[in-house]
């Protein structure tokens, strides 16, 4: 399974970004823009927080195998790769949902004298912060649900064991 690399989410952010802003320069110019959902920042801070609950879950479950406590319940390899997935897809989708309301964000930028407009800039960026914390929790999953490096394991030279 190939980890998350930071460069093609900032692309895909970037990207997403410069699409949504010329979006949102074309719209305004032919009628009203769309407004910012206060809801978006409020979901994608629930998907952080769920991703950060079952990184901890894990690691906990993790820690207590390690440990040989009596009871410990241990992690299912296909659980674990579930939740990498899980964690990666959240990632990405996040990565183009927060580019484009960043890209919307800075176009609102000069309309901040304007109520409305500085409210719908205020949820942009508040869904931008929230996109970041999605893509650290995933971050975070990926990192808890690496595999150990062994020297009985294979290695494809990137620091990740193969099986």
């Amino acid at each position: 399974m190939k980890q998350l690399r930071l460069g093609v989410l900032a692309g895909l952010f970037a990207a997403a970004g410069v699409l949504s802003w010329g979006g949102a320069r074309l719209w305004d110019s032919l009628g009203t823009l769309p407004s910012v959902p206060l809801a978006a920042s409020i979901v994608l801070a629930v998907i952080a927080v769920i991703l950060l609950a079952t990184a901890l879950s894990i690691r906990t479950r993790l820690r207590a195998q390690r440990e040989r406590r009596p009871g410990a319940k241990g992690v299912e390899p296909l659980m674990a790769a579930r939740a990498v997935v899980f964690g990666q897809a959240s990632a990405l989708v996040t990565a183009l949902v927060a580019g484009m309301y960043g890209g919307t964000g800075v176009f609102l930028l000069g309309f901040l004298d304007v109520p409305p407009r500085r409210d719908q800039a205020i949820y942009a960026g508040a869904a931008v912060v929230a996109g970041i914390g999605v893509i650290a929790a995933a971050f975070f999953l990926e990192r808890v649900c690496r595999l150990p490096e062994d020297s009985d394991e294979n290695h494809d030279g990137t620091g990740t064991a193969t099986a």
